[in-house]
């Protein structure tokens, strides 16, 4: 299953933007954690927040609630974060090996080209190409609408975790192989459940009961994030209170989360 070229991109972003109103977008970014039995001398090392052994799925999800890029084995008890910075992904992304896509101003703006983005939770660092939410303190309205706008693009990701869960039984509890094997049912089902999502003629009502191509890659919290970077999400949060990006209803929702 190749690497994602420049089209592979633009037709995710393309994709979220319909679904999700989230221009630029290429993808959104979560950790799962998988139970599995211990591994021998391992220590805590896997041993989790949730107080279960685990090894977790780190993955990049398209608004199909397909599986793009993934990580698998990293330990339970790292932080996604970190997790994600010692991942070959974020170094390529570094590195501008990924074939991204050239910034693009975002639809209908007259402002700068805006890069494309991975969206992910506050348990992230910020990047040039990776958006976090504002923290939560000190919110007013612009900042809500943007983390409501980057929350709703999301949640594709927990969507697809959700489904991969339900449909795979073998995530309902812990894995009782060694880690080697665990790690192989991981990827196995990971790959499967995209080809279901492909070819599968099933509707999408399994998608809404767990709303709460793939790349398998090898396995620190980053600093504070610098000027430029801070001055990417806020091009997005301007744009989502202009008159272009607005949604209408986008008020209302923020309104009734406070």
């Amino acid at each position: 299953m190749p690497t994602p070229k420049a089209e592979d991109w633009l037709r995710f972003a393309k994709g979220f933007f319909k679904s999700a109103q989230f221009p630029n977008c290429i993808g959104a970014l979560d950790g799962k954690h998988i139970r599995v039995k211990k591994p021998p001398h391992s220590g805590s090392r896997y041993f989790n927040y949730k107080q279960y052994y685990s090894v977790v799925l780190m993955a990049l999800a398209d608004s199909s609630y397909r599986f793009v890029i993934v990580d698998i084995g990293a330990y339970g008890s790292s932080s996604d974060s970190r997790i994600f910075s010692a991942s070959t992904m974020c170094e390529r992304l570094r590195q501008n090996q990924l074939a991204l896509p050239e910034p693009r101003r975002l639809p209908g703006s007259a402002g700068p080209p805006a890069p494309f983005v991975i969206v992910a939770d506050e348990g992230f660092a910020l990047s040039p190409h990776l958006m976090r939410p504002f923290p939560r303190r000190d919110l007013d309205d612009r900042k809500r609408i943007f983390n409501y706008r980057l929350t709703h693009a999301r949640r594709y990701v927990e969507c697809a975790f959700g489904i991969l869960s339900s449909k795979w039984r073998v995530f309902q509890s812990s894995i009782q192989m060694n880690l080697d094997n665990a790690i192989l049912v991981i990827q196995a089902c990971v790959i499967l459940h995209n080809f279901t999502r492909i070819h599968d003629a099933t509707s999408d009502a399994d998608i809404d009961q767990n709303m709460t191509s793939t790349v398998i890659f090898d396995h620190s919290q980053t600093g504070r994030p610098g000027m430029a970077v801070l001055a990417v999400r806020e091009v997005y949060a301007d744009y989502f209170c202009s008159t272009e990006g607005a949604l209408p209803w986008q008020m209302d929702a923020i309104r009734g989360s406070r």
